[in-house]
């Protein structure tokens, strides 16, 4: 028996037939997997979203498998797309000192609103938010949108709806943001000592290359290589000016 995802249900007040509902699967399935069974992991990914939970909360068994690779290493998601959205949720809302995004776009969060306004809380309590974006003028974003085979103008298309919807927290205190023309190997969130680091594959999209969770323990870690790339980058970045 699952008691872990039936208490999550009930704490949501929804039934089998709801999460069926909602995944588009069989209740019979909901079913048997409140009796044990392990759904697949797209399942189990849109389960947790549903719920406003992490994986590990559902599955605690597959979460052991999953965090303990090492001290550092926390995780490692096969694509973007596969890391639950309550896994950016609890990164950002669990920022106490800093918040760092470097990224070409990262429209996929600046499209949740939710997000933006968790950021813009994390911000107005006192954690120092620093957005790095592509320029979309930049050869560099150009030749990503090429690389990833959807084309030099949409990636800059892509990079100025981005500074649009992340521009609504200009205006917030402890929020900066600005634009680069660096040739990204990854793509980098962090918040506090965890990060989530978005490897770039040549002639793969973003959201289909892999995702690790860094947690930076000490200089000599891997985490501090990517924190200091991210500073060397916000160095020579440009102010953002809507």
């Amino acid at each position: 028996m699952n008691d872990n995802l039936r208490q999550a249900l009930n704490a949501a007040r929804l039934q089998p037939v709801d999460v069926a509902a909602h995944l588009a699967v069989d209740p019979k399935t909901v079913a048997r997997w409140l009796k044990g069974r392990t759904p697949h992991p797209r399942h189990r990914w849109a389960v947790a979203d549903l719920l406003h939970l992490d994986e590990a909360d559902l599955w605690p068994h597959l979460s052991e498998q999953r965090r303990t690779i090492s001290d550092e290493v926390q995780a490692v998601f096969p694509h973007r797309w596969a890391v639950p959205q309550a896994t950016w949720r609890q990164l950002f809302q669990s920022a106490t000192r800093k918040i760092d995004i470097l990224t070409y776009s990262g429209l996929f969060l600046a499209e949740d609103t939710g997000i933006l306004h968790l950021i813009a809380d994390r911000a107005r309590a006192g954690v120092r938010t620093r957005i790095l974006l592509g320029d979309p003028n930049a050869s560099q974003v150009a030749a990503r949108g090429i690389d990833e085979g959807v084309g030099s103008q949409v990636m800059a298309a892509r990079t100025r709806n981005a500074l649009v919807l992340y521009g609504h927290l200009a205006s917030v205190d402890n929020v900066e943001i600005r634009t680069h023309q660096t040739v990204l190997y990854n793509s980098i969130y962090c918040a506090d000592d965890d990060l989530l680091i978005n490897t770039h594959a040549y002639g793969t999209p973003a959201a289909q290359a892999p995702v690790i969770h860094l947690r930076a323990l000490g200089s000599s870690a891997a985490a501090a290589t990517y924190l200091d790339s991210l500073e060397s980058i916000w160095a020579s970045a440009m102010p953002w000016m809507d």
